[in-house]
């Protein structure tokens, strides 16, 4: 498996990715939220290239990972994670936890200060997430507490408290 930077020849690969992990079983091959979203994001200039990673598998694209501009307060600098999708088929095979690891550290390299992310906390305290709240980080939408996780990385300071705001595609979908 190869963890990459995804090409602009990688953009209908990516959409099959998102489509197929997050299908719903009354609407198999329709556009779904996550791949609707990452092409806003990429639209609005929000999606991070250096951060926007693919996972090949002999030649293929089997899962994407990306992160987008975020803000805390007013302040920039974290980004928020997601959708992180793999192909069905490969799901549970380390596709996902390789993603994860290889983004996590990219944000690092890149002095990003904490990543935030929407999501099981089962699933994810295994790469270093912990719920918002033991940071003073808070959700724009309240009913999130309980999925709205945050890993602090290296450049993080306690300066990063207040309410997380996603880039606005987040908003629209």
């Amino acid at each position: 498996m190869l963890i990459r930077r995804e090409t602009e020849a990688d953009a209908a690969a990516i959409r099959v990715v998102h489509d197929a992990a997050f299908a719903k079983p009354d609407a198999p091959g329709a556009e779904t939220v996550e791949s609707r979203l990452v092409g806003e994001l990429r639209a609005d200039g929000d999606l991070l290239p250096a951060l926007s990673l693919v996972a090949e598998l002999d030649g293929r694209v089997a899962g994407h990972v990306c992160c987008s501009h975020a803000r805390i307060e007013s302040t920039p600098g974290p980004v928020g994670l997601g959708p992180l999708g793999v192909l069905p088929e490969l799901q549970s095979a380390g596709v996902g936890s390789a993603l994860m690891h290889a983004v996590l550290a990219a944000a690092d390299a890149l002095e990003i200060p904490v990543v935030v992310l929407l999501g099981s906390p089962g699933y994810y305290s295994r790469f270093g997430f912990v719920l918002a709240a033991e940071h003073g980080i808070t959700p724009s939408i309240p009913d999130w507490a309980p999925h709205f996780q945050v890993r602090p990385l290296t450049a993080y300071s306690a300066e990063f408290t207040g309410a997380f705001h996603y880039a606005p595609a987040f908003d629209r979908i």
